[in-house]
């Protein structure tokens, strides 16, 4: 079970809160390229020693928020109920995500959120950086499949379609969102789509019909 936090833990994640979202506004703002390092410590109120403790790098300081979920696919296939397979609690996961209108699965229509997510594509540090994130998620599901029993190659073969089908999915709904569908709109598509893909990978890739 998860204890509170003490004071001290607290105060630093206020602070580390402080300094991402003074960071993500400047950049919002002024693009990323165009905003300094000491410009973010100067607006948060904090030295750029400290700045560097909480975010080692200035891609960090946009990014850190999916970092902290490259291993949510992981998991969720380590926490499904007994006997669930894990396409089929990956699969769930995805259509509850959509229906909350979780901003990773790109059908959220929060003006604030699709500026974000405007910077990160439009930035090429950015667009990388998140790659590696995926990457480390897709390690982190082979991983849990492996534990799960699945053999090795297979693993990371199942892995590789289910990270890269969850980022293709969210692309979709997301450049529908651009052109101007609202999300509420775009989520039954959303959810056929998604129902569709994780069928596709229970039941092959092979030609249908």
């Amino acid at each position: 079970m998860n204890q509170p936090m003490g004071l001290r833990e607290r105060k630093k994640e206020r602070t580390r809160e402080t300094i991402a979202e003074t960071a993500i506004r400047l950049f919002l703002d002024k693009g990323f390229d165009r905003v300094s390092i000491t410009e973010i410590a100067e607006a948060a109120e904090v030295s750029r020693r400290t700045l560097f403790t909480y975010f080692p790098t200035k891609e960090d300081l946009v990014l850190q928020r999916f970092a902290d979920h490259e291993s949510e696919a992981a998991r969720i296939v380590r926490t499904r109920p007994a006997g669930q397979p894990p396409l089929d609690a990956l699969r769930e996961a995805m259509l509850k995500a959509l229906a909350q209108r979780d901003p990773n699965t790109g059908l959220n229509d929060d003006p604030e959120f699709m500026a974000f997510l405007r910077l990160i594509l439009s930035t090429e540090s950015l667009a990388a950086r998140l790659m590696r994130y995926m990457s480390r998620g897709i390690d982190a599901l082979a991983e849990a499949l492996r534990e799960a029993g699945a053999d090795p190659l297979v693993a990371r073969l199942v892995a590789c379609q289910v990270i890269v089908v969850q980022r293709e999915l969210a692309e979709l709904n997301h450049a529908c969102l651009t052109g101007g569908e609202s999300a509420d709109a775009r989520y039954p598509e959303a959810v056929r789509a998604a129902q569709q893909a994780f069928d596709l990978l229970r039941d092959g890739l092979g030609p249908r019909g």
